[in-house]
């Protein structure tokens, strides 16, 4: 490789990372700990639930309280449990009767808890989990903006991974078993940079490109490939690539129906083994077309990816349509469900999503230090004077921004858990004020104190004494105290009380193994010196004194 090509990449590695380093930041810490979004529902509501008991709901009290509060005839309606919670989520498209009234014209969403039988719209239904998960993809801001904000950072993301590895090729093995703690600061972050960058590589290449694929392919993709190869039919394109179940015709024929979809459902479960319902769609309701869709999956033990559906007449409860799970699978159909999988880590346990946790956390590591690394190197007296205090301002701000995000998580954590009313028809509002206000107030703060020592320490130590909070919290608001829970295998709350105690041991340990950065010129050790009381002996000889 020519110095010219060599040179190229090594700048477009550097500017790429640089500048979507928070916004990438923002996407693996969120995504981290979105991993557990289930679990920090479920703790919030207090509602922990039995594993494997995902859509296991009576299906028919369900309908039957729906049908008391709403005009049913003639929609579509879907049920569905997309998460291990107690609520199921509900949508009903328009009625297709001319007569109908106008409430039936018009489509609803709202989550329906099967135990209480109480509906919630969407805001009403607000959690935490959810808001640390939408905020991964920057869901908060406007829609298609933060989407497309979220899916570009991703494909940039992608071109600073491949533009690092080719740079670094000739030195990848070399430099990944070299690792030189009390070497100069700029040494120590490369160190770290390159070995954790090797490690973590297979998963930040599967999420930079899943990522991609699912915002930009989503939205930008979505549309330019339904224009040029669908005609601008998107019922056509999503029937594809969705595996939606097909229309039975509308006969306009009013007719009651004596069946229960939890026979039908159960039917189902018995035809074939180690499968799970994923929806289950009512067509045409109230009419004599009536059809009952039942969707399953087969369980990730037996098989990663597969759909199949059994459809019901709802006059006779005669099958008249199946497809079986464990047969062929649509291309289209498979790739979704593949990448659907990989992203969210939801085809295993909890060693999975500790496995994800943990590679998401060193990726917030790798980000960090490739910062640090670059004003690191641009640190020098031969530099001009204004484009060292620039280059410390933008490291001032990124750290800032970035680690103040864990103080600013745990104190979510413990005000929605003894603040929150349960009876609030706008509990978003709480989750916003509290961690987009908090986040303003830490991320000024240590951008104007502009220590990267201090914003490291006070950030760390803020996070751990929340984060020991939050258990604490939940024990006297709910008197669920962590030995309970586990007695009593809560484990969705367990959970979630044992990663914040856990995390906060970790980040305080870290807190109180801190060295501040030494004032002065950076010390090359000499090559023999590679013992910590030697490296000692050469600092104190120079006479360099801690900030």
């Amino acid at each position: 490789m020519s110095n010219r090509i060599y040179n190229t990449l090594f700048h477009i590695h550097t500017v790429s990372g640089l500048v979507i380093s928070v916004a990438l930041f923002v996407i693996f810490f969120a995504g981290s700990i979105s991993f557990f979004r289930d679990d920090i529902i479920n703790w919030e509501r207090q509602q922990p639930i039995v594993k494997g008991s995902q859509m296991d709901v009576d299906f028919d009290t369900v309908m039957d309280t729906l049908a008391a509060r709403h005009s049913l005839y003639g929609r579509a309606l879907t049920i569905r449990q997309m998460h291990q919670e107690r609520r199921v989520m509900v949508s009903a498209t328009p009625s297709l009767d001319t007569a109908a009234i106008d409430e039936a014209k018009s489509r609803f969403f709202l989550y329906q808890d099967p135990d209480s039988q109480k509906s919630y719209s969407y805001f009403e239904d607000f959690t935490l989990g959810e808001f640390i998960y939408r905020l991964h993809f920057f869901a908060q801001i406007p829609y298609p903006y933060g989407y497309l904000l979220s899916g570009f950072v991703a494909f940039f993301f992608l071109f600073a991974i491949v533009t690092g590895i080719i740079v670094h090729w000739k030195k990848i093995i070399s430099n990944f078993y070299l690792f030189r703690p009390w070497a100069k600061l700029k040494t120590v972050w490369t160190d770290a940079h390159t070995a954790l960058g090797v490690i973590g590589l297979p998963f930040q290449f599967m999420f930079a490109v899943t990522g991609a694929v699912l915002i930009i392919g989503s939205t930008v993709m979505l549309g330019a490939t339904t224009l040029f190869f669908y005609n601008g039919d998107t019922e056509k394109l999503r029937k594809e690539i969705f595996a939606e179940e097909d229309a039975y015709p509308f006969a306009n024929d009013p007719q009651e129906h004596n069946f229960s979809i939890n026979e039908l459902v159960s039917k189902t479960l018995q035809k074939w083994q180690n499968v799970s319902v994923t929806r289950v769609v009512l067509q045409n309701y109230g009419d004599a077309s009536m059809h009952v869709v039942v969707k399953v999956k087969p369980n990730d033990s037996q098989r990663f990816t597969g759909i199949g559906q059994v459809a019901y007449n709802a006059s006779t409860g005669e099958e008249v349509a199946a497809k079986d799970p464990f047969g062929s699978t649509d291309y289209a159909v498979a790739v979704q469900d593949i990448i659907l999988k990989l992203h969210f880590g939801n085809y295993g346990g909890y060693g999975l999503k500790i496995i994800y946790f943990i590679f998401g956390m060193i990726t917030c590591f790798v980000i960090l230090s490739g910062v640090l690394l670059w004003v690191e190197a641009r640190d020098k007296k031969s530099t001009v004077r204004w484009k060292r205090k620039s280059n410390q301002w933008v490291a001032a701000i990124v750290l800032a921004v970035s680690l103040s995000m864990y103080p600013v998580t745990a104190l979510s954590f413990t005000v929605v858990k003894l603040f929150k009313d349960v009876n609030d028809p706008a509990p978003h509002l709480l989750i916003f004020k509290t961690f987009f206000i908090s986040w303003l107030v830490f991320s000024i703060f240590f951008s104007i104190k502009k220590d990267s020592y201090f914003t490291n320490k006070y950030c760390l130590l803020s996070g751990s004494v929340l984060g020991f909070l939050v258990p604490i919290a939940n024990g006297v608001v709910s008197e669920t105290w962590l030995w309970k829970t586990f007695n009593q295998q809560q484990v969705q709350i367990f959970v979630v009380d044992a990663f914040w105690l856990v995390t906060s041991v970790i980040t305080f340990l870290i807190v109180l193994n801190l060295k501040p950065k030494i004032k002065g010129e950076h010390i090359e050790i000499p090559a023999p010196i590679k013992d910590k009381t030697a490296a000692k002996k050469v600092i104190k000889t120079r006479k360099l004194q801690p900030v």
